[in-house]
């Protein structure tokens, strides 16, 4: 299945897509594409390191309408499946998920549905909530409300800021979205309403 990855920043964990494939992780799964919105993107210099071809698409100076055609279009062009958002802080038209319905993935930092939208390690101390963690998950017309596939828990210190919780749930995020990648290459995701099942290996 081949895959595109859209950024807005460091692209972590589209490096931690790269280092997948590049220890034989990602079987049936191909990364043919970045498409990036910020031109300052360091996940720009993770594909020329890794070589994939990448595309720079100036959100600041379109609608998100025409930010979106101009990406399906580039997406087209390279044959595109699937796409995977790594830290893309944009939201996608429903035109553009239609377009791959059930076939966008996203990680997300927090236990959806608790602490949607962009500042979720701040909600979650905000809230005094004893635990938070990630989720990895198909995308549809909301903000961070699609079916969820796989979550990792870890707890809340009391002594936890907004950067540190970030950086002890990071490394799961660099676990689970391969791995969302891998089962969705290898057909094993399976939705039906809000639910996602897993089926066994063929």
């Amino acid at each position: 299945m081949r895959f595109a990855v859209m950024a807005s920043g460091r692209g972590s964990n589209f490096q931690a897509l790269i280092d997948a494939r590049a220890r034989g992780e990602l079987p049936g799964a191909e990364l043919v594409q970045l498409i990036v919105n910020k031109r300052d993107a360091q996940a720009i210099g993770r594909a020329e390191a890794a070589g994939i071809p990448w595309e720079f698409i100036d959100s600041d100076v379109m609608a998100r309408a025409e930010f979106d055609r101009r990406a399906l279009a580039v997406l087209r062009d390279c044959s595109t499946e699937a796409v995977v958002l790594a830290g893309f802080m944009r939201l996608l038209t429903p035109e553009f998920i239609a377009a791959f319905r059930h076939r966008i993935l996203n990680i997300h930092p927090a236990l959806l549905p608790l602490f949607p939208g962009a500042h979720a390690h701040r909600d979650a101390l905000a809230a005094g909530a004893s635990e938070s963690g990630c989720s990895a998950h198909f995308v549809d017309d909301g903000i961070d409300t699609g079916p969820v596939i796989l979550q990792q828990a870890i707890p809340v210190l009391p002594d936890d800021t907004e950067e540190s919780l970030a950086a002890r749930i990071l490394p799961h995020e660099h676990r689970l979205l391969p791995e969302v990648v891998r089962l969705l290459a290898a057909g094993r995701l399976k939705v039906e309403g809000t639910t996602v099942w897993i089926l066994p290996e063929k």
